[in-house]
């Protein structure tokens, strides 16, 4: 039978069109798709081709990995300030915190003198059951000395870290005992809490401080609220002043308990992101109670989408300072070593449609990362007027102005307290001084002030002790001129600041807080807030409709 030449010459016919279909494929690919990979190899080659002269050609030695390491952060910072890039040995202290829990030994310490100071024991925890104590003065570790230069905290936690079930013997040195004490210490998981005070500011107002938003903050969040409504809690004021956020889904979750259904809490897009809304659920069991958030300049993230949130909503009122403006969403992606790099993937937006990003511009940004400074020299903390507004209008529910472009504005402005502030005190703070002689005078006065249990009684205690000379005279030894009037005149400053930071190395944050909070500006005003039945915001005068587009 005779075959057809058509037939015959088709696995040819076949061959050559396909492969002219890949040069036309590639042509078009090439000049009408941007020729997005060839820029993308071409980067990448010629960054491998750099290494590879360097490491073969160079005049010195040069270790590869430190110069990689090195690249890698610069690399990142071209793009914006907070795409990020964590080395191997940093990833695990970096999640701890957000996680939940670690695994290590279970105290609290300082460095003073190049010595271990234990500040505080966890209760319960391994280093407690074991016999440690506060103000333990950890001299070895592993029957190890390990004091002097060589004593940082990232030393320190590499030693006293490890998996849960290790061991690790800690030598101390304790106050009125000769020799060195060990101790075998089994790790365990120490839990790390998201929410570190939550009492009754008064009868009717209940108090949360969050300090970050991590894995369990909304559990911790449930259990605050359940044992405040215990107490009969009518009112609630949520704390985020200096809580530079963390994860955003916590902060959405928060959210949700406050809001009515179907309102949006928050959402997110990005050049590779497709737009995601967040709505609340209205499952909250806290829709109705009245409500304050504080915030100031270290309000940051996942804080900006919970404030954002109630404020556009008109959910409840905001009061403090000017927030931070951080409006980037960042995911964090592992690299083959363990190292990992916190990219950004998208602009998160408030109910309202603002971007609360500050402006930034890439590349080693000056301002952006001196912002704050220049806040403050411009005299932003200390009056409302000099809030300057850098992004458009927006409008609330029921069409209250809010602004974008660079942090959520308070709906109550409450100024930094300048009263007594003198150059001498200034010096003190700044240079850990106060902290020093605070942690000094705990440890020397351990036994006495262990009679005290709660914060009241030790602020009382501690007036009678006539701190502030012994502070002047310790700061003296120290290399701070001593100024009598000054010392006078920031006489209120300096007792506040060095009383809370004993309560602190005593007792807990929770008592710390509570101290702080006793005569603040803010919680007065949060506090007039409620007793003049004004926590739900009020639409503008002569505005008869909301202007809200949510």
């Amino acid at each position: 039978m005779k075959i057809n030449k058509t037939l015959r010459y088709m696995p040819l016919l076949l061959a050559v069109s396909m492969v002219l279909g890949i040069i036309i494929g590639t042509f078009y690919a090439n000049h009408f798709s941007g020729n997005r990979l060839n820029i993308i190899n071409s980067g990448s080659n010629r960054l491998n081709d750099l290494l590879h002269i360097i490491d073969d050609q160079y005049v010195d030695s040069v270790n590869m990995n430190d110069l990689v390491e090195d690249a890698i952060p610069q690399i990142l910072s071209e793009l914006d300030p907070h795409s990020v890039y964590i080395s191997a040995k940093d990833v695990q202290a970096t999640n701890d915190e957000l996680q939940g829990s670690f695994s290590g030994v279970g105290i609290e310490f300082v460095i003073r003198k190049d010595t271990i100071h234990v500040q505080n024991v966890i209760q319960g925890g391994p280093a407690e059951n074991a016999g440690m104590m506060a103000g333990d003065k950890i001299v070895s570790v592993d029957n190890t000395p390990f004091v002097g230069e060589k004593v940082t905290n990232e030393e320190a936690m590499r030693r006293l870290k490890g998996p849960r079930g290790t061991k690790v013997v800690i030598g101390v040195k304790r106050r009125g005992q000769s020799g060195e004490k060990k101790f075998t210490v089994t790790r365990d998981n120490i839990a790390t809490h998201s929410i570190s005070c939550a009492y009754m500011l008064d009868k009717k107002t209940g108090y949360i401080r969050i300090k970050n938003f991590g894995e369990n903050t909304y559990g911790e969040m449930i259990n605050a609220l359940a044992e405040l409504t215990q107490e009969n809690c009518e009112n609630l004021v949520i704390d985020l002043r200096d809580n530079q956020g963390g994860y955003m889904v916590s902060a959405i979750q928060i959210a949700d308990e406050f809001l009515p259904k179907n309102r949006r809490i928050v959402y997110t897009q990005g050049r590779k992101q497709a737009r995601q809304d967040y709505m609340s659920s209205g499952h909250g069991s806290y829709q109705d109670i009245p409500l304050v958030i504080l915030i100031n300049e270290g309000s940051a993230s996942a804080s900006e989408i919970l404030a954002g949130a109630i404020q556009d909503n008109d959910r409840g009122t905001v009061i403090g300072r000017r927030s931070f403006g951080k409006g980037l969403v960042q995911q964090q992606i592992g690299l083959r070593d363990g190292s990992m790099i916190r990219l950004t993937i998208a602009r998160y937006y408030s109910p309202s449609g603002r971007c609360i990003q500050k402006p930034y511009s890439t590349g080693n940004d000056k301002d952006y990362e001196e912002d704050l400074l220049q806040r403050y020299a411009s005299g932003e903390y200390f009056s409302e007027d000099s809030i300057k507004h850098t992004g458009p209008e927006y409008h609330t529910r029921i069409g209250r102005t809010v602004y974008g472009g660079g942090g959520i504005t308070p709906d109550i402005f409450i100024p930094e307290d300048t009263v007594g502030i003198t150059t001498y005190y200034k010096e003190a703070a700044m240079s850990g001084l106060i902290l020093q002689f605070a942690f000094e005078y705990t440890d020397d006065n351990r036994e006495s002030l262990k009679r005290m249990s709660t914060a009241n009684e030790l602020a009382s205690y501690l007036k009678r002790q006539n701190i502030l000379d012994k502070f002047a005279t310790y700061a003296e030894k120290n290399g701070l001129q001593r100024r009598n009037l000054m010392l006078q005149k920031s006489h209120a400053l300096f007792e506040k600041y060095i009383f809370s930071r004993i309560i602190y190395n005593m007792l807990d944050e929770s008592a710390w807080m509570e101290y702080l909070n006793d005569d603040d500006p803010a919680i007065k005003a949060t506090l007039n807030v409620f007793n003049k039945g004004k926590a739900f915001p009020e639409a503008p005068a002569n505005k008869e409709k909301a202007k809200g587009n949510q």
